[in-house]
């Protein structure tokens, strides 16, 4: 197992039931940790690799996803029933409403107006034609059923790759995409819709990025951005970190491969059908706040007690307001902060930002944090605090809906206080994960993941790079050869009690991430791990 980015050295890989409190704790009930004489990531084991492993568990959460679904997969999608059994997808809503079934194809037939962007169209019509060859003359209910099957099947490959690809981007840390393997919010909300696809584009975008390949990092997010709209947020990152370097190249490179792959999928259709083309941005500019978002449980609160409500023009320039210091905040924190933040801490802040500021809310956004959560703060406690909160909203939407939109009995059905509680705890959850990261901005010597001298995985051409703008002043810093490597970290267990520094990684704020902590021949220490 290898660490970093460009100049690497073999490092012992960070073990879960060693490193993090949480899991520590589990790891006793079932025979405790890894053993201290076990050397992961030196040497190499049989068949269960790291690799494998977490593919197994991607596929048993798939099919635990795919039971939750079941009660629909058997008794069909029907309103209000999908929403009151929780297997509510939209798969099946867009086949049976949108004439999927009866050969319309979203952005293909001509006239037909479809409110998701381009490539999230092609991906619908394309699995529509697929249960057309398959399915034939079969039952309308038959082809639904079928439709939401060939798309499950789609979604688990993605999946698994997404997982792959935290796993490559993790380098030391490759069980933290365990936490992209198991996640709730995946089993619950992953075959909502097509969300994980635009998951997928954009960790493989950021790995792209991590290997010093910006164009097709680029290329990758312009094609999510086809998708949906928020992995283009992640060159605000790349742009952030460009100005602290002063190293505008990369950033250039990656906003030509994303404008370039965005047009190459989009141009065509805006110039056969601009009324088409263009529905997705009118549809999402004119609607009225989304279920789920801080904006609709306002203005529902508001006509409850009979006060003033937002209309929608003002919701979105609110919204497009609020995002827009969001991100001067997260650009200065940045600036100013005495160590670069790493790219995945940057990501999160924005992406999470967009989420929270946004006037539509659906419960498969939380899929685009899990990957970026993973990458930006490893950290069990946090992860499964945030993913229950999530799981909460998750059942609150539905019951909430069951008697909003489709007139359910009212005893199956969930008050407007009780869901706004819910909407509620998933704000501040959200901005829980995102202060956790701040707090590791701003001490980066708590940074699990800038251990033993490793600067930012993720960062390709700004890792180790040297800072040259910043707020704090101070001039520039200075910063090792690229041709001469950081120290290697120590393999194996410290079992005396002092304290060594750290390698400071290039460019950083301070002379040392901090101490080492000191051991005994009972207890690993994360940092050589």
């Amino acid at each position: 197992m290898t660490s970093g980015t460009g100049t690497r050295g073999p490092y012992r890989i960070s073990i879960p039931s060693r490193s993090d409190p949480l899991l520590r704790l589990g790891a006793e009930r079932v025979g405790g940790p890894v053993g201290r004489h076990a050397d992961p990531g030196r040497i190499a084991p049989r068949w269960f690799t790291v690799d494998r492993v977490l593919i197994l568990l991607t596929v048993c959460a798939a099919i635990l996803a795919v039971l939750l679904k079941n009660p629909c997969r058997v008794e069909g999608w029907s309103s209000p029933d999908y929403f009151y059994r929780a297997c509510y997808s939209d798969w099946a809503e867009l086949y049976q409403s949108r004439g999927l079934g009866e050969g319309v194809l979203p952005f293909i037939t001509p006239g037909v107006l479809f409110e998701y962007p381009v490539l999230l169209g092609l991906l619908a019509s394309a699995t529509a034609v697929i249960v057309d060859l398959v399915a034939g003359s079969a039952p309308a209910d038959a082809k639904a059923l079928l439709y939401f099957d060939v798309n499950t099947m789609l979604i688990a490959g993605v999946w698994v790759l997404t997982v792959l690809a935290t796993l490559r981007l993790a380098s030391r840390r490759p069980w933290d995409a365990a936490i992209v393997a198991t996640a709730p919010v995946i089993i619950l909300s992953g075959t909502i819709n097509w969300d994980l696809w635009a998951v997928l584009l954009a960790t493989a975008g950021m790995l792209a990025f991590a290997r010093n390949r910006p164009v097709l990092a680029g290329v990758l997010w312009g094609l999510g951005t086809a998708v949906k709209l928020y992995p283009v947020l992640l060159l605000g990152a790349v742009l952030v970190l460009a100005l602290r370097t002063g190293r505008f190249r990369p950033f250039l490179l990656a906003l030509a491969g994303t404008a370039g792959a965005w047009l190459a999928v989009d141009l065509p259709f805006l110039l056969r059908d601009m009324a088409g083309w263009t529905y997705f941005l009118t549809f999402s500019e004119s609607r009225d706040a989304g279920f789920s978002s801080g904006w609709y449980v306002y203005n529902a609160v508001a006509r409850q007690l009979g006060a003033a409500t937002l209309p929608p023009a003002v919701i979105t320039a609110g919204a497009a307001a609020l995002f827009a210091l969001s991100c001067v905040g997260v650009a200065a924190l940045t600036l100013l902060a005495g160590r670069r933040p790493r790219f995945a801490q940057i990501a999160l802040l924005i992406v999470g930002a967009f989420i929270l500021c946004n006037k539509v809310y659906s419960p498969q956004y939380a899929l685009w944090l899990v990957p970026l959560v993973a990458l930006a703060i490893p950290r069990w406690r946090v992860v499964l605090l945030w993913q229950l909160v999530e799981a909460f909203h998750w059942v609150a939407i539905w019951l909430y809906l069951g008697g909003r939109t489709s007139g359910g009995a009212p005893e199956h059905n969930l008050g407007l206080g009780p869901y706004s509680w819910a909407v509620l705890a998933h704000i501040l959850v959200t901005a829980y994960v995102m202060a956790a990261v701040v707090a590791e901005i701003l001490a980066p010597q708590r940074d699990l993941v800038r251990r033993i001298g490793i600067d930012d995985p993720q960062g390709g051409p700004f890792d180790r790079a040297p800072d040259r703008h910043t707020l704090r002043g101070g001039g520039t810093r200075p910063v090792r050869p690229p041709g001469i490597p950081a120290r290697l970290a120590p393999i194996g267990w410290q079992d005396r009690g002092d304290t060594a520094p750290v390698p400071a990684a290039h460019g950083s704020g301070s002379e040392h991430d901090g101490p080492v902590r000191g051991g005994s021949s009972t207890r690993p220490v994360e940092d050589h791990q």
